[in-house]
């Protein structure tokens, strides 16, 4: 530097200070000109467009971003009219400036791509947001080796050749990533999950609705409201319950179990039939069933007979067949007996409500047993229940 002091001239070098104040001054005088008056005229036209993707790009502030290219290239443009000594130095600099502000304009512009993607519905069948990540990524580490190369005058070809001797070390850096890239692949091709299905990972202490997939993470927000984050690649590791197929479905199953006293199940009397026989959707059942059973009192292990626990099984099918809100036509429809235990017989209903919403479901579920707990009774059943505080009989 010291000797080119020396070579330049005192009006040399004055021309020089003179130039650099004009070519700053303007650069500075475009840029803030063009942040008030071009933004201005470009916001005025994109408001007039029908399209929407160009309101998306105006939102992220990929044009703002994109002016602040303006005072590098005009101070690149104006190096000509330097000696070649102080415009080859300076023009790395430059060139570096303009590097970084490329970056950051592609990432804007790819920020905006998701963002036009992401309007349209098959956003939430094929997510792209890990991809677009893993691009940015890819711009950003390229981006900056680029720019470094550009200041120090180093040769990029010499770079990426070196880069090869450090492979392992990178792919240990980048293991995350890379799991995550392969996992949101399968996720996407296999259609395994996405954006507004509600799973279920135990692992992971997740159960409700996917809100975000990215390229490193897959945020859910439980019922709760609470939410969870879990790496991507970790749904390749640990089983998941999605419970789209019963969204889409339009069903959503009932199972479960009333637990019946053992020791009130027995054959039903000529009494019980008689008050039995005045329930209408058991008329006709009942009808059909004391022509070939015998309806005695007296008990004869070889003869057919009718019980309350057979009988009330039979009610509870016919009940739940008459029930608006449940599809006995689409899915399986079950009212069996299982297997005898220490609480009793289980009665269980397996069934579908043709509503699936939570709070629709729950109050469907609740109304049939609500009903049905009460019904045991008038079939002189009885439910088990494990020995309370109280002493004494339910009337």
């Amino acid at each position: 530097m010291q000797n080119l002091i020396n070579i330049l001239s005192i009006e040399t070098i004055f021309e020089l200070f003179i130039l650099a104040v004009v070519t700053l001054f303007i650069s500075i005088l475009l840029y803030y000109l063009s942040k008030k008056y071009l933004l201005r005229v470009i916001h005025k036209f994109i408001h007039k467009t029908k399209n929407s993707w160009d309101d998306i790009f105006l939102k992220i502030g990929f044009f703002e971003e994109l002016i602040k290219i303006i005072p590098p290239l005009i101070i690149l443009f104006s190096l000509k009219f330097y000696p070649q000594n102080i415009s080859s130095a300076i023009s790395n600099i430059v060139e570096f400036w303009i590097a970084i502000v490329a970056i950051k304009i592609v990432d804007k512009f790819l920020s905006g791509i998701l963002e036009i993607y992401s309007a349209y519905d098959i956003s939430k069948d094929k997510p792209i947001k890990g991809y677009i990540q893993l691009i940015k990524m890819v711009v950003y580490i390229l981006g900056t080796i680029v720019a470094i190369c550009i200041l120090f005058g180093i040769s990029l070809w010499g770079v990426l050749s070196g880069v090869g001797a450090f492979t392992a070390v990178l792919m240990f850096i980048f293991k995350d990533t890379i799991l995550s890239l392969v996992a949101s692949v399968q996720i996407t091709a296999n259609d395994l999950f996405k954006v507004g299905d509600w799973i279920e990972a135990p692992n992971f202490g997740a159960d409700g609705e996917v809100i975000d997939i990215a390229l490193h993470s897959v945020k859910v927000q439980n019922w709760d409201k609470t939410i969870v984050t879990i790496p991507t690649y970790k749904f390749m590791e640990n089983s998941f319950k999605n419970w789209r197929g019963m969204s889409q479905s339009g069903g959503r199953r009932i199972k479960r179990s009333l637990f019946i006293d053992a020791n009130s199940i027995k054959f039903c009397t000529p009494e019980l039939l008689e008050k039995l026989s005045e329930i209408e959707i058991l008329k006709d059942y009942l009808h059909e069933k004391t022509k070939v059973v015998d309806t005695t009192h007296k008990v004869t292990l070889n003869e057919r007979k009718l019980t309350n626990i057979g009988t009330f099984r039979e009610y509870v099918k016919r009940y739940l067949i008459n029930n608006p809100n449940i599809d006995n036509k689409n899915f399986t429809f079950l009212v069996r007996q299982l297997q005898p235990t220490s609480k009793g017989i289980p009665l269980e209903v397996y069934a579908f409500s043709n509503k699936n919403k939570w709070a629709e479901y729950e109050d469907i579920q609740s109304d049939i047993f609500d009903h049905l707990l009460v019904a045991l009774r008038e079939f002189e059943l009885k439910l088990y229940q494990e020995p309370s505080g109280e002493i004494g009989t339910l009337k």
